[in-house]
């Protein structure tokens, strides 16, 4: 009898393997495969984008409206936000002790990185009439931004950007405590008001993101 209760109890352990088995070989694979993806985007581990992510989400594609989305963002103007806070020409509490901790090449690398990165569409769902109120004056970031404010150059993407990182930025443009070295995001800025701020923010938040960049293409 405890013969027999042996042979039964192996038989379903090796069955239980057996069925685990298949799981557990694909489970192995994918992380294997997700380890490969990850070292071919941005080299072996640790990343040095990967002290971004709390803050700008993975791969630079951020979920928070707060923090800024870097993802498909253009390269040198990344590295002259990094160079920027480094210098003092930008102030974070949390970008400028980073910023000083990164040398050149990290700073080439971390830029190049980010620009190469796809971004979500249309995360952040606008207000109607906000959003359409938005839509006339946001018709003066185009001249620098691009047609579908995709950036180029020293020009940030603010299609899809953060409501309310876009919103935080041109408060600070409109009351010189960000200032651009032309002038003219400070004139812009300080030209609207709050509602109209919200407004930009929300129609450019809102607006949908190209697969790439397309400035001024018509």
């Amino acid at each position: 009898m405890k013969h027999r209760d042996w042979i039964i109890t192996l038989g379903v352990v090796i069955s239980i393997a057996a069925a685990t088995e298949g799981p557990g070989l694909r489970f192995q694979r994918a992380i294997i495969e997700q380890v490969r993806a990850y070292e071919a985007n941005g080299g072996s581990w640790p990343q040095l984008a990967d002290a971004c992510v709390v803050c700008h989400g993975r791969n630079g594609d951020s979920m928070n409206q707060q923090y800024a989305d870097l993802a498909a963002q253009p390269a040198a103007y990344i590295a002259d936000q990094l160079h920027a806070f480094a210098e003092g020409r930008r102030l974070s509490p949390f970008m400028v002790p980073l910023a000083l901790s990164l040398t050149d090449a990290e700073i080439e690398l971390l830029s190049e990185y980010f620009a190469r990165q796809v971004v979500s569409n249309n995360v952040y769902q606008a207000d109607a009439l906000l959003r359409s109120r938005g839509e006339p004056l946001s018709e003066s970031c185009i001249a620098c931004h691009g047609s579908r404010f995709m950036g180029d150059k020293m020009n940030p993407r603010l299609a899809g950007q953060g409501y309310d990182y876009l919103l935080v930025q041109l408060d600070a443009y409109a009351a010189n405590t960000r200032t651009d070295a032309t002038g003219a995001m400070n004139a812009l800025a300080a030209a609207l008001s709050e509602d109209d701020r919200r407004a930009v923010s929300a129609y450019l938040a809102s607006y949908p993101v190209t697969t790439r960049n397309v400035f001024d293409e018509q």
